[in-house]
């Protein structure tokens, strides 16, 4: 039972990490497509720069789950997709300095830099955390020692790379309905415009993700075999996602940009959570052989440790929320010119 709970919590908190961020990674990747000049640059740093640091929490929760939840899990995975975790690892890295040193020297070429490096590090976690599930939600090839039968570039498969970019462009909506949001004039005229031409792109890639999924994976044969999960999430999570992905188109006609942000949001959180209700008990499935796949059974720590670490989860997580909801609040209003003035603004 408890491991179920943690498997439950470890895809919410994945979930949750790829709404917030998802944006901040959306927005960086547009930098050089919706940036016109200084001012445009500024307004898109100073967009995502309240939140940034505070949406990775949840990738750290997320990744502290799996090291305390699902150990032999956690070991399989950092030794297996050691070379994508770090590359992805490297550009968060440097997302986060060319956050924070952009703004430091006032030379036009310092600033060019490290836009540069935002880009960069913004479009390459983007891809390789779609790449990176995609694999996962196809298996991997572990043997039965939970050693790693593949390299980086075995990962590169038709059906990985769908998934890459699948989460781009989830992503790149995403961030530029949070620039709609956040922006006014031209940069929020062009925000919106791009927004309404990626979703095209998007709902196309999500239909193909959707029917390689049904090849590729055998996540539909585990709906299909637990009526549980064939009555209530492959009805309520499928649909309520394509609901949400219908609902941005329609709250971009009609102007609604805090609604399609949200709905956004709901697109993201259900396409994560349909492949990890699918996974289940499969933590990490194994495309070698299904007795080689690691299972919530299998690779989870003792009972007591679960049991402490859900009493510290309890306490610790609704105050993380708590504390971002107010963030949220507080920062809720749109990036005008004149706030690029203040000492503080990046």
């Amino acid at each position: 039972m408890l491991e179920s709970i943690w498997f439950i919590l470890w895809g919410v908190l994945w979930a949750v990490y790829f709404m917030l961020d998802g944006f901040d990674l959306g927005i960086g990747t547009l930098m050089p497509f919706l940036a016109r000049n200084e001012t445009d640059k500024r307004i898109m740093y100073n967009a995502m720069g309240p939140f940034w640091n505070g949406n990775e929490v949840w990738l750290i929760a997320a990744g502290g789950v799996t090291f305390a939840a699902f150990p032999t899990t956690y070991a399989v995975m950092f030794s297996g997709l050691y070379t994508a975790l770090m590359l992805i690892l490297f550009a968060l890295i440097f997302r986060g300095v060319a956050i924070e040193f952009r703004g430091q020297v006032d030379h036009a070429g310092w600033r060019n830099v490290w836009d540069i490096c935002l880009t960069v590090a913004s479009f390459l976690p983007a891809l390789l955390l779609g790449v990176a599930f995609a694999n996962i939600f196809q298996g991997i090839p572990i043997d039965e020692a939970g050693i790693f039968r593949g390299n980086l570039f075995s990962l590169l498969n038709p059906y990985g790379l769908l998934g890459g970019v699948f989460f781009v462009l989830m992503f790149l909506v995403h961030g530029a309905l949070w620039l709609a949001v956040k922006s006014e004039g031209a940069l929020h005229a062009r925000a919106v415009a791009l927004a309404g031409r990626l979703w095209i792109g998007l709902a196309i890639i999500a239909a193909a993700f959707l029917t390689a999924t049904w090849f590729y994976t055998r996540l539909y044969d585990n709906y299909l075999q637990n009526p549980l999960f064939y009555m209530v999430p492959i009805v309520l999570i499928p649909l309520g996602t394509v609901a949400a992905l219908v609902m941005i188109r329609v709250y971009i006609a009609r102007g609604h940009w805090w609604r399609a942000w949200f709905s956004s949001s709901g697109v993201i959180v259900g396409a994560t959570l349909f492949g990890v209700v699918g996974l289940y008990p499969n933590l990490l499935p194994s495309n070698l052989n299904p007795a080689y796949s690691l299972t919530v059974q299998n690779s989870s720590s003792s009972p007591l440790t679960l049991k402490i670490m859900l009493v510290v989860a309890l306490i610790f997580v609704p105050t993380v929320i708590a504390y971002q909801s107010w963030v949220y609040r507080l920062f809720s209003g749109k990036v005008q010119e004149n706030d690029l003035l203040e000492e503080e603004a990046y």
